[in-house]
């Protein structure tokens, strides 16, 4: 959908927002509230979901059904649904949600939009901060507590002089922790735990790198969406396109994005 007019872009731009305006207060209500209560979705794990999770989504595809009834729906916690304009919303109501029933504001409201490949348009959006980052369509921007910018990836062309962020140390399979180790031995700093703030940090120019495995695409594309805005480059860790999820790097530059994928593809 390259050939998107400006009024269709608008009105996706106006609805992204929506989404995440209304959002907002449903994850609030619980965030940092005793009365939370968490369950486990994996057997032999644990993979926590929250009231909050399936309420906030919930909010969201009751706007979607009003505002963009034709359009499919693939949400973290209530599936997928079919539309017919060929135009997908991907929904994370909270990644992090361990961050998250653990009180720390690194979780964060992630929604995408696509026309069934690449995302489009996408939000990073903190509600406990204050902070959105969002991208596509022409825009790559910042709003925050105390200003409103562009956003911009920064310059970093050296892996010695990279700062690199992953959610967790022990990354992915055995293969792909052995390969992340080989990346986390040639960068200057390695540090972990911040889901997809991690990535907004990289679109704003603070972070260089940020490597995952075992992603699903609603982890991943509208972080995809707001770091390409910025001028970043995010693949899976052979190239090819992330929008599927799987394997991801995320790189603030060219030169750096082609350092990091050497030593994680064994190449």
């Amino acid at each position: 959908m390259s050939d998107i007019d400006a009024d269709l872009r608008a009105n996706l731009v106006t609805t992204a927002h929506m989404l995440a305006d209304a959002a907002r207060p449903v994850t609030l209500r619980w965030f940092r509230s005793a009365a939370l209560a968490t369950d486990n979705k994996q057997a032999g794990g644990f993979d926590p979901v929250t009231e909050a999770d399936r309420a906030a989504e919930a909010e969201m595809r009751r706007i979607l059904a009003v505002q963009r009834p034709d359009d499919g729906i693939l949400g973290e916690e209530h599936g997928a649904k079919a539309g017919s304009s060929g135009l997908i919303w991907v929904l994370d109501p909270i990644d992090g949600t361990r961050g998250f029933i653990s009180g720390t504001p690194t979780w964060g409201i992630l929604i995408a939009v696509n026309a069934g490949g690449a995302p489009l348009y996408g939000i990073i959006d903190q509600p406990h901060i204050g902070e959105r980052f969002f991208g596509g369509l022409g825009q790559a921007g910042y709003r925050g507590p105390r200003d409103e910018t562009i956003l911009r990836t920064g310059g970093c062309q050296r892996l010695d002089q990279a700062i690199l962020y992953s959610t967790f140390p022990e990354i992915g399979t055995d293969a792909e922790r052995t390969a992340f180790q080989r990346l986390a031995a040639r960068v200057q700093l390695v540090r972990y735990g911040l889901d997809c703030y991690a990535y907004a940090l990289l679109a704003a120019g603070h972070v260089d790198l940020v490597v995952e495995a075992g992603l699903n695409a609603y982890d991943i594309q509208a972080p995809i969406a707001v770091i390409e805005a910025a001028g970043g480059i995010v693949t899976d860790w052979n190239g090819n396109p992330a929008h599927g999820g799987g394997t991801v790097i995320a790189a603030a530059t060219a030169e750096l994005h082609e350092q990091a994928l050497a030593l994680l593809s064994g190449r």
